[in-house]
Protein backbone atom coordinates (compact mmCIF):
# COMPACT_ATOMS: atom_id res chain seq x y z
CA UNK A 1 0.00 0.00 0.00
CA UNK A 2 0.80 3.62 -0.39
CA UNK A 3 -0.48 6.61 0.90
CA UNK A 4 -0.03 9.79 2.51
CA UNK A 5 -2.03 10.93 6.18
CA UNK A 6 -2.00 14.06 7.81
CA UNK A 7 -3.46 14.34 11.33
CA UNK A 8 -4.31 17.18 14.07
CA UNK A 9 -6.56 17.80 17.06
CA UNK A 10 -7.21 21.56 18.31
CA UNK A 11 -8.60 22.23 21.66
CA UNK A 12 -10.77 24.80 20.72
CA UNK A 13 -12.46 26.60 23.18
CA UNK A 14 -12.92 23.34 25.65
CA UNK A 15 -11.32 22.70 28.91
CA UNK A 16 -9.58 19.98 27.61
CA UNK A 17 -9.36 17.91 24.33
CA UNK A 18 -11.93 14.81 24.52
CA UNK A 19 -11.09 13.73 21.02
CA UNK A 20 -8.53 11.02 19.99
CA UNK A 21 -7.63 9.89 16.50
CA UNK A 22 -4.89 7.81 14.99
CA UNK A 23 -4.25 4.78 12.78
CA UNK A 24 -2.64 1.29 12.08
CA UNK A 25 -1.36 -0.49 9.37
CA UNK A 26 0.25 -3.68 8.35
CA UNK A 27 2.04 -4.54 4.89
CA UNK A 28 -1.53 -5.19 3.31
CA UNK A 29 -3.97 -3.42 5.44
CA UNK A 30 -4.05 0.16 7.09
CA UNK A 31 -7.24 1.49 10.25
CA UNK A 32 -8.06 4.92 10.98
CA UNK A 33 -10.01 5.82 13.68
CA UNK A 34 -11.44 8.92 15.68
CA UNK A 35 -13.57 8.99 18.47
CA UNK A 36 -15.06 12.08 20.07
CA UNK A 37 -15.81 11.81 23.81
CA UNK A 38 -19.48 12.88 24.86
CA UNK A 39 -19.78 15.98 27.25
CA UNK A 40 -22.19 15.80 29.86
CA UNK A 41 -20.70 12.58 30.81
CA UNK A 42 -17.78 11.62 32.77
CA UNK A 43 -14.22 11.58 31.42
CA UNK A 44 -15.29 11.78 27.87
CA UNK A 45 -11.37 11.89 27.22
CA UNK A 46 -11.11 8.36 29.12
CA UNK A 47 -13.92 6.81 26.98
CA UNK A 48 -12.69 7.89 22.88
CA UNK A 49 -9.12 6.79 24.25
CA UNK A 50 -10.43 3.59 25.50
CA UNK A 51 -12.18 2.84 22.51
CA UNK A 52 -9.68 3.67 19.87
CA UNK A 53 -6.76 1.34 22.27
CA UNK A 54 -9.69 -1.33 21.84
CA UNK A 55 -9.97 -1.05 18.42
CA UNK A 56 -6.30 -0.87 17.91
CA UNK A 57 -5.39 -3.78 20.07
CA UNK A 58 -7.44 -6.12 18.50
CA UNK A 59 -6.68 -5.10 14.80
CA UNK A 60 -2.86 -5.95 15.89
CA UNK A 61 -4.16 -9.29 16.98
CA UNK A 62 -6.12 -9.92 13.80
CA UNK A 63 -4.55 -8.39 10.99
CA UNK A 64 -1.94 -10.73 9.88
CA UNK A 65 -1.05 -8.99 7.83
CA UNK A 66 -5.06 -8.92 6.30
CA UNK A 67 -8.33 -9.01 7.78
CA UNK A 68 -10.33 -11.86 6.85
CA UNK A 69 -13.46 -9.75 7.07
CA UNK A 70 -12.94 -5.81 7.84
CA UNK A 71 -17.17 -5.24 8.03
CA UNK A 72 -17.35 -8.01 10.83
CA UNK A 73 -14.15 -6.19 12.24
CA UNK A 74 -15.29 -3.23 12.53
CA UNK A 75 -18.66 -4.10 13.84
CA UNK A 76 -16.98 -6.43 16.27
CA UNK A 77 -14.35 -3.89 17.21
CA UNK A 78 -16.97 -1.20 18.06
CA UNK A 79 -18.74 -3.22 19.93
CA UNK A 80 -15.87 -4.48 22.28
CA UNK A 81 -15.55 -0.85 22.96
CA UNK A 82 -18.14 -0.32 23.99
CA UNK A 83 -18.11 -3.41 26.16
CA UNK A 84 -14.86 -2.02 27.87
CA UNK A 85 -16.49 1.13 28.46
CA UNK A 86 -19.12 -0.27 30.53
CA UNK A 87 -16.85 -2.79 32.03
CA UNK A 88 -14.55 0.42 33.16
CA UNK A 89 -17.43 2.08 34.70
CA UNK A 90 -18.39 -0.73 36.63
CA UNK A 91 -14.98 -1.24 37.84
CA UNK A 92 -14.39 2.59 38.88
CA UNK A 93 -18.15 2.59 40.14
CA UNK A 94 -19.28 5.42 38.07
CA UNK A 95 -22.58 6.30 38.45
CA UNK A 96 -22.77 7.06 34.74
CA UNK A 97 -20.59 5.54 32.22
CA UNK A 98 -18.26 7.43 30.18
CA UNK A 99 -19.65 7.55 26.66
CA UNK A 100 -18.13 8.55 22.90
CA UNK A 101 -19.03 8.50 19.49
CA UNK A 102 -16.45 6.64 16.82
CA UNK A 103 -15.63 6.75 13.01
CA UNK A 104 -13.63 4.55 11.60
CA UNK A 105 -12.34 2.84 8.15
CA UNK A 106 -10.26 0.13 7.09
CA UNK A 107 -8.39 0.36 3.44
CA UNK A 108 -7.37 -3.17 2.46
CA UNK A 109 -6.27 -4.22 -0.71
CA UNK A 110 -7.71 -2.09 -3.28
CA UNK A 111 -11.28 -1.13 -1.25
CA UNK A 112 -11.86 1.08 1.78
CA UNK A 113 -14.88 -0.05 4.51
CA UNK A 114 -15.93 1.91 7.20
CA UNK A 115 -18.23 1.64 10.40
CA UNK A 116 -19.42 4.98 12.70
CA UNK A 117 -21.53 5.36 15.68
CA UNK A 118 -23.22 8.57 16.96
CA UNK A 119 -21.95 12.24 14.78
CA UNK A 120 -18.52 12.02 13.90
CA UNK A 121 -18.14 11.56 10.65
CA UNK A 122 -16.32 10.18 7.65
CA UNK A 123 -16.16 12.06 3.94
CA UNK A 124 -14.85 10.14 0.61
CA UNK A 125 -13.85 12.63 -2.11
CA UNK A 126 -13.08 11.60 -5.46
CA UNK A 127 -11.90 14.34 -8.22
CA UNK A 128 -14.03 17.34 -7.31
CA UNK A 129 -16.71 14.88 -6.15
CA UNK A 130 -18.43 14.02 -2.50
CA UNK A 131 -18.70 9.83 -3.17
CA UNK A 132 -19.56 9.49 0.58
CA UNK A 133 -20.56 10.79 3.63
CA UNK A 134 -21.65 8.89 6.89
CA UNK A 135 -24.78 9.93 8.59
CA UNK A 136 -25.16 11.54 11.71
CA UNK A 137 -26.52 9.21 14.66
CA UNK A 138 -28.56 12.57 15.74
CA UNK A 139 -32.25 13.01 15.94
CA UNK A 140 -32.39 16.45 14.11
CA UNK A 141 -30.09 14.08 10.92
CA UNK A 142 -33.15 11.45 11.35
CA UNK A 143 -35.48 13.90 11.27
CA UNK A 144 -34.26 15.28 7.71
CA UNK A 145 -34.32 11.83 6.34
CA UNK A 146 -37.52 11.50 7.21
CA UNK A 147 -39.30 14.69 6.41
CA UNK A 148 -40.29 13.81 2.77
CA UNK A 149 -41.78 11.35 4.26
CA UNK A 150 -43.42 12.16 7.63
CA UNK A 151 -43.86 16.09 8.44
CA UNK A 152 -42.46 16.32 11.77
CA UNK A 153 -42.86 19.94 13.38
CA UNK A 154 -40.60 19.93 16.28
CA UNK A 155 -36.97 20.58 14.95
CA UNK A 156 -34.28 18.72 17.23
CA UNK A 157 -31.05 20.24 18.82
CA UNK A 158 -28.10 18.69 15.81
CA UNK A 159 -26.03 17.99 19.32
CA UNK A 160 -28.70 15.18 20.78
CA UNK A 161 -27.73 10.83 19.84
CA UNK A 162 -29.72 8.74 19.65
CA UNK A 163 -26.58 6.18 19.94
CA UNK A 164 -23.21 6.30 21.14
CA UNK A 165 -20.95 3.55 23.09
CA UNK A 166 -21.02 3.46 26.71
CA UNK A 167 -24.94 4.17 26.37
CA UNK A 168 -27.45 2.01 28.08
CA UNK A 169 -29.03 0.43 25.08
CA UNK A 170 -26.91 -1.54 22.16
CA UNK A 171 -25.21 0.88 20.07
CA UNK A 172 -26.36 1.37 16.37
CA UNK A 173 -23.46 0.59 14.28
CA UNK A 174 -23.51 1.12 10.84
CA UNK A 175 -21.42 -0.02 7.78
CA UNK A 176 -19.95 0.19 4.64
CA UNK A 177 -17.96 -1.29 1.88
CA UNK A 178 -16.12 -2.50 0.03
CA UNK A 179 -15.59 0.54 -1.88
CA UNK A 180 -13.47 0.58 -4.69
CA UNK A 181 -10.15 2.83 -4.03
CA UNK A 182 -8.44 5.01 -7.06
CA UNK A 183 -4.91 6.48 -7.24
CA UNK A 184 -5.65 10.41 -5.87
CA UNK A 185 -8.53 9.06 -3.37
CA UNK A 186 -9.30 10.85 -0.18
CA UNK A 187 -10.73 9.72 2.83
CA UNK A 188 -11.60 12.68 6.12
CA UNK A 189 -12.66 11.83 9.27
CA UNK A 190 -13.40 14.38 11.44
CA UNK A 191 -15.08 14.87 14.88
CA UNK A 192 -18.44 17.27 14.96
CA UNK A 193 -16.08 20.50 16.23
CA UNK A 194 -15.15 20.48 12.07
CA UNK A 195 -18.24 19.86 10.39
CA UNK A 196 -20.69 21.55 12.88
CA UNK A 197 -19.50 25.16 11.50
CA UNK A 198 -17.46 24.28 8.37
CA UNK A 199 -19.93 23.32 5.07
CA UNK A 200 -19.98 19.39 3.30
CA UNK A 201 -19.34 22.04 -0.01
CA UNK A 202 -16.05 23.92 1.67
CA UNK A 203 -14.75 20.34 3.20
CA UNK A 204 -14.96 18.71 -0.75
CA UNK A 205 -13.76 21.80 -2.23
CA UNK A 206 -10.42 21.62 0.39
CA UNK A 207 -10.13 18.22 -0.48
CA UNK A 208 -10.41 18.36 -3.87
CA UNK A 209 -8.43 21.28 -4.46
CA UNK A 210 -5.11 20.81 -1.92
CA UNK A 211 -2.82 18.74 -0.89
CA UNK A 212 -4.41 17.12 2.46
CA UNK A 213 -1.06 18.34 4.61
CA UNK A 214 -2.45 21.79 3.20
CA UNK A 215 -6.32 21.18 3.14
CA UNK A 216 -6.55 19.97 6.48
CA UNK A 217 -5.08 22.85 8.78
CA UNK A 218 -6.91 25.07 6.78
CA UNK A 219 -10.13 23.56 7.49
CA UNK A 220 -9.63 23.34 11.72
CA UNK A 221 -7.94 26.64 11.03
CA UNK A 222 -11.35 27.79 9.24
CA UNK A 223 -14.00 25.53 12.21
CA UNK A 224 -12.24 27.34 14.72
CA UNK A 225 -12.89 31.00 13.70
CA UNK A 226 -16.44 30.42 13.08
CA UNK A 227 -16.52 28.56 16.08
CA UNK A 228 -15.69 31.75 18.18
CA UNK A 229 -14.46 31.78 22.14
CA UNK A 230 -16.80 28.44 22.99
CA UNK A 231 -15.53 26.71 20.16
CA UNK A 232 -15.74 22.80 20.41
CA UNK A 233 -12.63 20.00 19.88
CA UNK A 234 -11.91 19.78 16.49
CA UNK A 235 -9.83 16.63 15.25
CA UNK A 236 -9.36 15.75 11.49
CA UNK A 237 -7.10 12.81 10.36
CA UNK A 238 -7.41 12.58 6.28
CA UNK A 239 -6.00 10.17 3.84
CA UNK A 240 -4.60 9.95 0.13
CA UNK A 241 -4.48 6.87 -1.35
CA UNK A 242 -1.61 6.14 -3.81
CA UNK A 243 -0.64 9.63 -3.34
CA UNK A 244 1.48 10.74 -6.26
CA UNK A 245 2.98 13.73 -4.37
CA UNK A 246 6.58 13.57 -2.49
CA UNK A 247 4.75 14.74 0.87
CA UNK A 248 6.49 13.80 4.13
CA UNK A 249 3.82 12.32 5.10
CA UNK A 250 3.56 9.62 2.30
CA UNK A 251 3.69 6.43 3.84
CA UNK A 252 4.85 2.86 1.44
CA UNK A 253 4.46 -0.74 3.70
CA UNK A 254 5.98 -2.38 0.31
CA UNK A 255 8.83 -3.38 2.87
CA UNK A 256 6.70 -4.16 5.64
CA UNK A 257 7.77 -7.94 6.85
CA UNK A 258 3.84 -10.11 7.58
CA UNK A 259 4.30 -9.92 11.29
CA UNK A 260 5.36 -5.95 11.59
CA UNK A 261 2.74 -3.37 12.87
CA UNK A 262 2.46 0.28 13.39
CA UNK A 263 0.69 2.72 15.43
CA UNK A 264 -0.04 6.28 16.12
CA UNK A 265 -2.40 5.09 18.61
CA UNK A 266 -1.06 3.98 21.79
CA UNK A 267 -2.64 0.41 22.43
CA UNK A 268 -1.49 -1.83 25.22
CA UNK A 269 -2.06 -5.80 24.48
CA UNK A 270 0.72 -7.42 26.49
CA UNK A 271 -0.18 -11.02 27.64
CA UNK A 272 -3.52 -9.40 28.37
CA UNK A 273 -6.97 -12.08 27.77
CA UNK A 274 -9.09 -9.22 27.09
CA UNK A 275 -8.31 -6.06 24.89
CA UNK A 276 -7.87 -3.13 26.91
CA UNK A 277 -6.79 -4.62 29.96
CA UNK A 278 -3.61 -3.15 31.23
CA UNK A 279 -4.65 -0.06 29.10
CA UNK A 280 -3.21 3.70 30.05
CA UNK A 281 -4.22 6.40 29.00
CA UNK A 282 -1.76 9.03 27.50
CA UNK A 283 -3.02 12.29 26.76
CA UNK A 284 -1.11 12.33 23.41
CA UNK A 285 -0.10 15.98 21.95
CA UNK A 286 0.65 17.02 18.85
CA UNK A 287 3.92 16.65 19.04
CA UNK A 288 4.06 13.45 20.22
CA UNK A 289 1.89 12.27 17.38
CA UNK A 290 4.11 13.70 14.93
CA UNK A 291 6.85 11.93 16.54
CA UNK A 292 5.56 8.83 16.25
CA UNK A 293 4.37 9.11 12.80
CA UNK A 294 8.30 10.23 12.19
CA UNK A 295 9.30 7.35 13.93
CA UNK A 296 7.28 4.71 12.16
CA UNK A 297 8.15 6.02 8.47
CA UNK A 298 12.01 6.25 9.61
CA UNK A 299 11.93 1.99 10.30
CA UNK A 300 9.95 2.12 7.14
CA UNK A 301 12.86 3.95 5.12
CA UNK A 302 15.73 1.85 6.66
CA UNK A 303 13.71 -1.70 6.28
CA UNK A 304 13.21 -0.58 2.43
CA UNK A 305 17.03 0.62 2.27
CA UNK A 306 18.11 -2.85 4.02
CA UNK A 307 15.95 -4.79 1.19
CA UNK A 308 17.33 -2.76 -1.78
CA UNK A 309 21.33 -3.31 -0.62
CA UNK A 310 19.95 -7.27 0.34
Amino acid sequence: MRFSVYQISRKGGREKNEDRMGYCYTRDSGLFALADGMGGHPEGEMASQLALQTMAALYQRDARPTLADPIRFLQDAIMAGHHQLLRYASEKGLIDTPRTTIVACILQGNAAYWAHCGDSRLYFVRGDKLIARTRDHSYSELQNTLSSVVPLNERYNRNVLFTCLGSPGKPVVDTAGPLLLQEGDRVLLCSDGLWGTVDDDIITRHLATRTISDAVPELVEDALRKGGPKCDNVTVIAMEWESASNEDSNVSTEALGDEVFASTIQASVGNSNSPGDNVEIDDLDEAEIERSIREINEAIRRSASAAKKS
